[in-house]
C-alpha cells in the first residue's frame, strides 16, 4: 500500500466516524440517517457539543467577543478529551487510573499545585490499589456518586485521605476498595459509586502540575478471576460514546454558577471575597475535596489596575490561591505565575501576605499574571484547617501604586 492508498483509506474510516455515511451513497457532505446503536450515539456526540455552542451564543453578558467564545470552545474540547480517555475505553472490570489534569487538559476547577488521577469503578468489584505518597504533601482517594455512565458526580461519597490510611517508611501503602468492609485501609464503594478520584497535592517552589519529570506510582487492580475483556461491539461502543456525551453536557462549568445556586464561598461581587467558613459544603459539591476549604471571586480589572488582596494563611495541611478563566480552568501556569502557594509566597514580617493581581509586572512580590484578560476568578484552597480562616481584604489600585497600597 502506497502513501495515496493510505490516506484515502483514513479519510473513509474518518468519514464513517463523523457522518456514518460510508457504504450507504450519502451524497458528499450530508449525514445520512442514524442505523447502527453507535452511528446514533455518534450523533448524540455530535448535539451535546452544538449544544454546548448553542449555551455560548445564547449568553452575550458572559461572552465577549471571539475570544472568549474560542476559549469556551477550547473549555468544550478539553472536557472532551477527558471523557474520551476515561469513558470511551474506561470499564470498571479492568480499571485504569488515569490524570484527570495536565497542563493541556483542564477542567472542573483545577490546580498547579496538585496531581490528581481517576478511574471508573463498580460497586459490585472490589479493587486492590498500590502507590507510593511520593512526596506529596496530602494524599487522599475519594469515591464520587453517580457518575458511572457520565454524569457530573453529585459529591464524593467517602474520601480516604493519608490521616487515615497507614504507609511505611518508604512511602508505599496498600486500599482495599470495596462495598463490603475490610481490614487496614479501605475505601468504602456506596452503591452508587462510578469513579475513584486522586488527590495528591505539593507545596513546592516549582508548581507539581508543571513538573514533566514527576512520577507518582498508583495502580489499580480488580480483585479475583480476570478473563479477557470482550472485543468491542456496536452495543458496547455505543454505550462508551453515550457516556462521553453526558460527560460533555454535565461538566463544562461556569466559574460562577450562572443560572444555579451557588455556596456560600463563591461570591458573586468583583473583586472581593465572601467571609471563609468552615463548613459542610465541599462534602456535597461534585469533584469537590471534602478536606478543602474554599473562596473564590471574580476579578475585574482594567489594563492599568492592580488587585491588592493581603490575609493570612491558617494552620492546615496545604493553602494556595490561583487564577482562573470564567470557565474554571486554570490559566497558563508553566510560562506565568499565576498561582502561590504557602512555599511560594514571600510574607510581610508580621506573617501575613500581600498578593497582587496584575496584568503587567507591578514591581512587587507575590504577583499573579492575570495574563491581560480583563474578567478573572481568583480561588483559594485551605485543606484540613485547623482554625477559622482570616477574611481576604482586597483593593483596587493603579498598577504603578502596588508597591505602596
Amino acid at each position: 500500500m502506497n502513501r495515496r492508498q493510505f490516506l484515502t483509506g483514513t479519510s473513509a474510516l474518518s468519514s464513517l466516524l463523523l457522518t456514518g455515511s460510508a457504504g450507504r451513497g450519502a451524497a458528499a457532505g450530508a449525514l445520512a440517517a442514524p442505523e447502527t446503536e453507535t452511528e446514533k450515539a455518534l450523533a448524540d456526540l455530535r448535539q451535546a457539543i452544538i449544544d454546548q455552542e448553542t449555551s455560548f451564543r445564547e449568553d452575550p453578558a458572559w461572552f465577549h467577543g471571539p475570544d472568549d467564545e474560542a476559549e469556551a470552545r477550547r473549555a468544550v474540547l478539553h472536557v472532551l478529551q477527558h471523557a474520551l480517555e476515561i469513558y470511551l475505553e474506561g470499564d470498571p472490570a479492568y480499571p485504569v487510573f488515569k490524570r484527570f489534569v495536565t497542563p493541556e487538559k483542564k477542567l472542573l476547577g483545577e490546580n498547579p499545585d496538585a496531581w490528581y488521577f481517576n478511574t471508573l469503578v463498580d460497586p459490585a468489584h472490589e479493587y486492590r490499589i498500590r502507590g507510593n505518597l511520593a512526596g506529596a504533601t496530602y494524599t487522599s482517594f475519594a469515591a464520587e456518586l453517580g457518575t458511572r455512565d457520565g454524569s457530573t458526580s453529585t459529591g464524593p461519597a467517602v474520601t480516604l485521605n493519608d490521616t487515615r490510611f497507614d504507609s511505611d517508611a518508604d512511602g508505599n501503602y496498600e486500599i482495599v476498595a470495596s462495598s463490603r468492609e475490610q481490614k487496614g485501609n479501605w475505601l468504602r464503594l456506596p452503591p452508587t459509586a462510578g469513579s475513584i478520584t486522586t488527590r495528591h497535592y505539593y507545596e513546592r517552589e516549582e508548581s507539581i502540575a508543571a513538573d514533566r519529570l514527576h512520577h507518582i506510582p498508583i495502580l489499580i487492580e480488580r480483585v479475583g478471576n480476570r478473563p479477557p475483556p470482550e472485543p468491542p461491539t456496536d452495543a458496547s461502543v455505543s454505550s462508551a460514546v453515550r457516556r462521553v456525551a453526558r460527560f460533555v453536557r454535565t461538566n463544562v462549568y461556569r466559574s460562577l454558577g450562572e443560572g444555579r445556586a451557588v455556596p456560600n464561598f463563591m461570591s458573586r461581587t468583583p473583586n472581593q471575597f465572601n467571609p471563609i467558613v468552615r463548613d459542610e459544603t465541599t462534602k456535597s459539591m461534585a469533584f469537590g475535596a471534602a478536606d478543602n476549604v474554599y473562596s473564590m471571586a471574580p476579578i475585574v480589572l482594567e489594563p492599568d489596575q492592580a488587585l491588592i488582596v493581603r490575609g493570612r494563611f491558617p494552620a492546615c495541611r496545604f493553602a494556595s490561591a490561583m487564577l482562573w478563566n470564567r470557565l474554571s480552568q486554570t490559566l497558563d501556569y508553566v510560562h506565568r505565575r499565576n498561582s502561590l502557594n504557602r512555599r511560594q509566597v514571600e510574607y510581610e514580617k508580621d506573617g501575613s501576605f500581600k498578593m497582587v493581581v496584575a496584568h503587567r509586572d507591578p514591581g512587587t512580590p507575590n504577583w499573579l499574571d492575570g495574563e491581560g484578560r480583563k474578567r478573572l476568578t481568583m480561588f483559594w484552597r485551605f485543606m484540613l484547617a485547623e482554625e477559622d480562616i482570616e477574611p481576604l481584604r482586597t483593593k483596587v489600585v493603579k498598577v504603578r501604586d502596588a508597591a505602596i497600597a
